[in-house]
């Protein structure tokens, strides 16, 4: 299981601030794009991400209304996937079509009500798909644990499928997506909005290789 930092800001200044501070200890990391329609915060103009030179590859998570509008905007290099939301006002397919023409990697994101009939369909055409374990809007959000059952049923069923989680992951709790067959969790605040952040990604990262080191996670594929 891997970690990445999600990088939230409504103004273009903090942004840049977290941004910078990523450079120093990741080379991959998740960018959060709002429209505040989709959700209630809108983050900075679109056009100021367009600019930016950075060595970091990104994803785009898009908790937009209409992704296909924002992806035709997205112009920087470090880009390597897009992920939209399962519940946006979009034609799947099209969309994920159209991302994959533009040689990028396609993801959905599925809020925590979301179920997984819903979704399995489209999710054939997918590369990624990202658990949202928070109700989606801004950094802190309280952790949904429920949603690890759909996370798992998931796991079993998409086996060929990235699996990841957004939100509300802790270092108490990270042990809980390792043992389900989550592939990457995203971590926002608990990185970047209190003390330093290469030294909370740290304790991440040595938290992980603890709890690698003491048990295997259970391949259903066997039985």
């Amino acid at each position: 299981m891997k970690i990445v930092p999600a990088i939230l800001a409504e103004k273009f200044d903090d942004f840049l601030l977290r941004l910078k501070q990523a450079e120093s200890f990741v080379d991959y990391v998740q960018i959060d794009l709002m429209d505040g329609l989709f959700v209630p915060t809108k983050s900075f103009p679109l056009e100021e991400l367009n600019g930016i030179n950075t060595p970091l590859s990104f994803e785009a998570h898009l908790m937009v209304m209409d992704p296909s509008e924002f992806i035709n905007r997205i112009n920087n290099q470090g880009l390597k996937k897009v992920i939209f939301h399962f519940e946006s006002e979009v034609k799947h397919l099209e969309l994920v079509n159209s991302i994959k023409e533009r040689e990028l990697s396609a993801g959905i994101a599925i809020k925590p009500e979301t179920e997984v009939k819903e979704f399995r369909e489209i999710a054939g055409y997918v590369d990624t798909l990202l658990f949202m374990t928070v109700d989606p809007c801004c950094y802190g959000r309280p952790f949904i644990p429920e949603v690890l059952d759909k996370i798992s049923e998931a796991r079993h069923i998409f086996r060929d499928k990235a699996i990841a989680a957004d939100g509300g992951v802790s270092l108490e709790n990270l042990k809980r997506f390792l043992e389900i067959g989550v592939d990457y969790v995203c971590v926002g605040s608990r990185i970047f909005l209190e003390g330093d952040p290469e030294e909370n990604y740290r304790r991440f990262i040595e938290k992980l290789k603890e709890l690698e080191g003491s048990f295997t996670v259970k391949d259903d594929s066997k039985e």
